[in-house]
């Protein structure tokens, strides 16, 4: 997968992370690390685009939730212990939609996946960038 990452400007700096190719077991750890980067960097609001993404796995799960705890100020996940951290994934849909971390144009194959697992519900989902950047 790559990873191109650029900068928008609202009310508040906004990060935007475009993800083009498989979010799986051979690409969630790149995800996760540059949303590390970005967030040890001083990035707080964070879009996750999806328009170039084919396709999601558990793996890919899990990065979304370690980005979503991370912008929230929380500690990551074990990454090797996926199972666990698809099973606590109860939690983070009893915390609310995110309001740091936010997805652009999520293919519909991929929204599927995301609402299967109960975190499409966690998520705030645009269509359109210059909309998803004023929502912060």
């Amino acid at each position: 997968m790559n990873l191109t990452i650029s900068q928008q400007q609202g009310q508040a700096p906004v990060t935007v992370i475009h993800l083009d190719g498989k979010l799986d077991s051979n690409s969630f750890q790149k995800l996760i690390n540059e949303a590390k980067t970005a967030f040890e960097s001083g990035a707080r609001h964070l879009i996750l685009d999806m328009t170039k993404l084919t396709y999601i796995s558990s793996a890919g799960i899990v990065a979304l939730h370690s980005v979503a705890k991370l912008f929230r100020g929380e500690s990551l996940p074990n990454a090797e212990a996926g199972w666990n951290t698809i099973r606590s994934l109860e939690k983070e849909r009893a915390g609310g939609v995110q309001q740091n971390v936010k997805l652009l144009n999520v293919p519909p194959e991929v929204r599927s996946v995301l609402e299967v697992v109960g975190l499409a519900a966690s998520f705030e989902i645009h269509t359109d960038l210059a909309q998803a950047v004023a929502s912060f």
